[in-house]
């Protein structure tokens, strides 16, 4: 293994001082889109080296948009394990005891976040739902959410939004709970001149108020282009979520949105869901860390990382991608250590292992979706290749979206000769493009490929760039 790296590592090094020649499709669409060439950096190279590396910008910190992904896939996989579970957890201080009606439950019913990728609506209720077939009916002490797992529990709380769209799903950031993602949906409808809308689920106590809305003339494809900040306005028996701008006419869309705190969506839920269920529960929530000691009650598990990481590199889930890298530092973290902090020093021990040149790294957030995130080409390259040699490649390669066909590719390289044949993780943020994975050659060889393009017009005019690469590996033989 070492004599491969070191392999790479001298070609790399050979080229690295002279950019190779642009291939002439490449060069074309950079001219059709009017991009300078050294907005693009890439290595590209078949996987068994029987070409020399095709290389530019290889060694240069480059913003990689969601292709940072591949980094805490590869790592996640590897050091969690591909069936790592998270877990959500009912909890009490002490055993239920026997009551007049059923088993009563003396201070607060506990539900302890363990990172659950997959805790929803229906799994928190069938969690609630096993508590009250054991015989529970009722909690005196109310409800006490345990997110201690990552710390600080709530990395969410004081840090400026990503863009100027906080409330859309892609912006969650997670915690140790990240029941349902953090989002309630709602149904907005334009009838009768006006719009309404609901929650999804209905919770009690939360008013909807569309009344400031108006409507618009825009298609309904378009329904959020008019779509202001909404605002939540406490009441004494409640919350009321007004919202503002503007709903197309003639429309109804649902849409799962984080306008509420999760803490006081996450404490009506269960109380809505153990009424539902017969039960009574007392007053007094709040957060915190279960007391030692604490009697597990009832458990829900997620799907194993395999499986959670499949959906998650398809779709370029930016929220569970944060997840995953958190559990990465929980996992590992030292007394008091943030976290991130923890993440950070698993991801770079992980890269020195595998004799990978980490010094174009910028760590933030695992997910991409960050200003100040940082990778080389080099670096996506070997970590490709560290991913492809390790006992988790074919979980691994399951994960990438593939040419024309699904997840965040199913609407590129439709009809050419990559289709089918490329397995690639996209990553698109204003400013940056990407593209990173495994591409077939028409004579059947994988090559390792990286194409990052770093512009401020990289979103609106890199993609055909990046694609005519692509077709370009692609059609080699």
């Amino acid at each position: 293994m070492r004599a491969g790296l070191l392999a790479l590592a001298l070609v790399l090094a050979g080229c690295a001082s002279l950019p190779a020649p642009m291939p002439a499709p490449v060069q074309a669409a950079l001219d059709q889109a009017g991009l300078p060439a050294d907005s693009l950096g890439l290595v590209l190279q078949p996987l068994d080296g029987s070409r020399p590396a095709l290389l530019r910008r290889a060694d240069d910190a480059m913003a990689p948009a969601s292709t940072m992904k591949l980094v805490t896939a590869t790592v996640a996989l590897d050091k969690l394990g591909i069936n790592h579970r998270g877990q959500t957890e009912l909890l009490a201080a002490a055993a239920p005891v026997d009551g007049v009606n059923g088993s009563v439950i003396e201070g607060p019913l506990i539900l302890r976040g363990g990172a659950d990728p997959d805790l929803d609506w229906p799994a928190l209720w069938w969690l609630l739902r096993q508590l009250r077939e054991s015989g529970v009916r009722e909690i005196r002490g109310g409800l006490l959410i345990d997110r201690t797992l990552f710390r600080p529990t709530r990395l969410d709380l004081g840090l400026p939004p990503f863009d100027e769209a906080p409330e859309f799903g892609y912006n969650v950031i997670p915690d140790a709970l990240h029941l349902n993602g953090s989002l309630l949906e709602y149904e907005l409808q334009a009838v009768d001149g006006r719009v309404a809308a609901r929650s999804v689920p209905s919770l009690a106590g939360l008013t909807v108020d569309a009344g400031a809305m108006t409507l618009s003339q825009r298609p309904c494809k378009d329904w959020d282009e008019d779509w202001k900040p909404a605002r939540a306005v406490p009441r004494a028996d409640g919350l009321t979520l007004q919202l503002n701008g503007a709903f197309p006419a003639g429309c109804r869309q649902r849409a799962a949105l984080q306008l509420v705190d999760r803490q006081w969506l996450t404490v009506q839920a269960v109380r809505q869901f153990w009424a539902e269920l017969g039960g009574t529960m007392g007053p007094a929530d709040a957060e915190g860390a279960a007391p030692a000691g604490a009697v597990v009650l009832a458990t829900h598990r997620g799907r194993p990382l395999a499986e959670v990481m499949r959906g998650i590199m398809k779709r370029s889930d930016n929220a569970l991608t944060r997840l995953v890298y958190l559990q990465l530092g929980a996992q590992a973290a030292r007394p008091d250590e943030p976290t991130l902090a923890a993440s950070e020093r698993v991801v770079r021990d992980w890269l020195a292992g595998q004799g990978i040149d980490a010094t174009a790294l910028v760590l933030d957030n695992g997910s991409g979706l960050s200003r100040s995130e940082r990778v080389s080409p080099a670096l996506l390259a070997g970590v490709l290749r560290a991913g492809q040699r390790g006992g988790q490649a074919p979980e691994l390669l399951a994960t990438l979206p593939i040419a024309g066909v699904d997840g965040t590719l199913s609407r590129r390289l439709r009809d050419g000769p990559a289709t089918g044949q490329a397995r690639l993780k996209t990553g698109t943020l204003r400013d940056a493009v990407g593209l990173a994975g495994f591409v077939t050659d028409a004579g059947g060889k994988p090559w390792v490929f990286v194409a990052l393009l770093n512009h401020p017009e990289a979103a609106r005019k890199g993609r055909p760039v990046l694609d005519a690469l692509v077709n370009w590996v692609a059609g080699q033989r």
